[in-house]
Parts: structure tokens; sequence; C-alpha cells
């Protein structure tokens, strides 16, 4: 399907769909499935450039670079950039970079800015197959690292988000090592603004690894709050970096528009870059000057950067590292404390008794990420099933209605929460709790 500007038209609700605009001077490629409208620019780096929930954008975009429709601005041309930080064309968006960054060697990418990997066109391809739009978009070969980059975004129907699919191809002909890294720039926001539990959530293993570790001092190193099991990297006037070695596998970005989640595999045993670092989150606000240690680097706007890292990976001519990184998106704007395969919890999940009726309760704020229902499922000590309770008719990216409980008999140990997704009715668990 070709467009003008995009089809704003909701497609079905059983279907996601793909649009081509190619008005402007930068084409544009547009995924929809009525709850997320995913616009990818793949000219520019292979980027994802936009993502908008009910309305709402997450991703940062600069806006002295693009207008609000995305375009480039009058006298802006945005072509394949080598050089010092002060020339880098950041547009925003979602892009995936090797690891570790540095200027000191073959072995460190020297970017951003970088012609190819960042900066360069990605050749595009997509396709709607079972009710979901698929595009992939690939990289040339770079000489500097031998890579290839490939980046797929799959945007099933029904679901608030989309899942990204990250490759990275040896197509040269020497063994190279380099770890994946995907770095998503979202929409900053002042700290007295902000509110109270905005900022960046990182789940914590608990595995003794260092919780963190200072990455970047652009103006200082970012303040980090954590209670063993997961940290906060809350808003502030800060340039600069810090690394997560004991991330689990989420990481989490609440602002005023909403909550944007990513969950990616972790592999226990294996050498990350950065001193270790699974997550790193960088901040940035605006500054009056260049920061001449940062290669120039002029910061002019609040930009949160969440950033999911794989592990440093020999790659034999030929030979091919993936990372996976689900991302989804919810309207609230409370602390996380977990995320699932099916959505967040705001509140964890919880069982109290009603001293006005002894029955049982849960408790807790979920937020599933699909259409469907959710379902309670109560044990007694031996794992024996007692009952099942469904309620549907929940909303993705809005707290949930727990099910109400029947009468527990004494027997009943443990309730299990799961949600059936519409798509194939197969339960996804997101929680468990005992009594007593």
């Amino acid at each position: 399907m070709t467009a003008g500007r995009g089809d704003t038209t909701p497609p079905p609700p059983d279907t996601a769909r793909v649009e081509h605009d190619a008005s402007g001077p930068v084409p544009l490629c547009h995924l929809d499935n009525g709850l997320v409208r995913v616009t990818l620019a793949p000219t520019l780096g292979g980027r994802v450039l936009s993502v908008r929930v009910d309305g709402r954008e997450h991703l940062y975009h600069n806006p002295r670079l693009l207008d609000e429709d995305l375009r480039p601005r009058d006298g802006v041309r945005l072509t394949p950039t080598a050089g010092p930080m002060s020339a880098w064309n950041n547009v925003g968006g979602d892009k995936t970079w090797p690891a570790p960054q540095g200027w000191d060697g073959p072995d460190q990418w020297a970017g951003p800015p970088d012609p190819v990997l960042d900066s360069g066109a990605y050749r595009l391809t997509t396709r709607v197959e079972d009710g979901e739009a698929i595009a992939t978009m690939t990289s040339d070969p770079d000489p500097r690292t031998g890579l290839r980059s490939t980046r797929t975004v799959r945007l099933p129907a029904g679901t608030t988000g989309y899942r990204l699919d990250l490759e990275f191809h040896n197509v040269s002909d020497r063994r190279v090592r380099w770890g994946l890294w995907n770095v998503t720039q979202l929409v900053g926001h002042p700290p007295a603004e902000a509110g109270p539990e905005a900022g960046v959530y990182v789940g914590l293993a608990g595995s003794g690894r260092p919780t963190t570790v200072d990455l970047v001092a652009g103006t200082a190193n970012p303040e980090v709050r954590h209670d063993g099991r997961t940290a906060l990297v809350p808003a502030q006037d800060v340039v600069g970096k810090v690394g997560f070695p004991d991330a689990a596998g989420w990481l989490a970005h609440v602002a005023a528009h909403g909550t944007l989640t990513q969950r990616f595999p972790v592999w226990e045993e294996a050498e990350y870059p950065d001193g270790g670092s699974r997550v790193e989150v960088w901040l940035e606000h605006p500054l009056d000057r260049p920061l001449d240690h940062l290669g120039g680097l002029q910061p002019r706007d609040r930009v949160v950067e969440c950033e999911a890292l794989g592990p440093f990976t020999w790659l034999d001519p030929g030979d091919r590292a993936s990372l996976p990184v689900d991302v989804r998106f919810g309207a609230t704007r409370d602390a996380v404390t977990s995320v699932t395969d099916a959505g967040y919890w705001t509140r964890p999940l919880g069982l109290v008794a009603d001293p006005g009726t002894g029955r049982w309760r849960l408790t807790g704020v979920f937020v599933p990420d699909s259409v469907g229902a959710l379902r309670a499922t109560c044990h007694d000590g031996g794992g024996t099933e007692i009952a099942v309770v469904d309620h549907d008719g929940q909303r993705p990216g809005r707290p949930a209605t727990l099910p109400e409980l029947p009468e527990l008999p004494p027997a009943a140990t443990e309730i299990r929460l799961s949600v059936l997704r519409r798509a194939d009715a197969t339960p996804v668990d997101v929680g468990v709790v005992r009594r007593g």
C-alpha cells in the first residue's frame, strides 16, 4: 500500500497493516494495528523513528532536524556522516549499534557518527503474515566492524507493542568480536515536571554482580536509587551514563506520556561490554556549551536513552549473533516493579483476606499488553488444581481488573495469575502468590 502522509484510519482489530510513504525526501514506513503506530526510517540508519500510542509520542526525534511530520526541515540534508560527535546528526529514535564504543582501536566502534550502521541507508522489506505486520531493515556491509546489521520489527494485532529481532552478520574475511547494543531515545522531562515516580527502572537479578558501574560523566554520573529488586534512574539535570551489570532482563521508562517496557534475554555466564553492563542508561539535558571531552557534543534537548545489550560474541566469517527485544507500552505513570512476558506490574501481586467477609482477594496493579482475559488458577499444596476463574474484557495498556476469587477451601495455598491472549488463548503466567 502506498500513501501520502500515511492513512490514519485504524486497521481492523484482528490485523496490522503496512503503509509506505514516499512523498518526502526521507521515505517512511508505518506499521499500525490500531493501538500502536510505529514509523520506520530505513534510510536513516534503519531507525524506528516514532512510536505513537493513543496519540502520544514516546520516542525522541530532534526538532531542529525533523518537523512534526518527521520530514527534514528546510535546509537540512540527512546523509551518511562520519567525524567527531559534534558532527553527529542525532535524529533520534531507536537504532542498533556495535559495542563497545571507543576510538582507541579496531575492536571499538568509533561512532556515532558512523556512515554505515548509524546514518547509512538500510534496505527495507515488508509483509503481513497471520495478521502481523513485519518490516526488515538491512544495512550495507560495514568495513570497519565487518558487520551487516539487520533489524526486524514485528507488530502483531491486538497488542500495545512490538518485537525487535536484531542480528549482526560477520560479512568480512576476519574474526571479530562485538556485542549487540540497542539504543532507544525517549522524550525526557525536567525533574520538577517529570513526577515523583518518573525515570528508568531496571530489574535486578540479585546475582552478586555490582548493581551499577559509572560509564560516562559528561557533567556528572547519574544518580541511581535501588532497593535490591529494582534500580531507578530518576529524572535529573545530568549528562552522563550508568551501566547495570546485575540487570535481570527488563527495563521500563516512566514519564508523563506513559510507560515503555523492554524485555530481553540475558546470558548469566557471558562477558558483557562496559564493565559487564546488560543495561545502560544515558541522560542529557540542554547545555550552553559543548563538552570537549566528549568530542564537542552539545546536548540541546532532554533525552533519555534506554539501552539493552547482548554479550560479547566472537564471530567467524559468516557467523551471526542475535538479540530479541520485546517493546511494550502502557498508559500508567507509576513505578514499575516487574515486567513479564504479557505485561507489567506497578504494584506486585498480593493476596489478602477481606475482614468483612473473610474471603480472599487478589491485590496489585497489572497492565496487560494484549487483548484477552486474566485467569486465576487455585492449587492446593500438592499442586492439584482446585478452581479456575477468568475475567475477560481487559484493555491492553491499561490497569486490569483482577479476577474475583471464589470462596477458597483451606487446602488452597497457591494462586497463579495468567493472561489468555485472544490470538491463541495460550496462558502466559504473570504472577504467583501463596496463602499463609
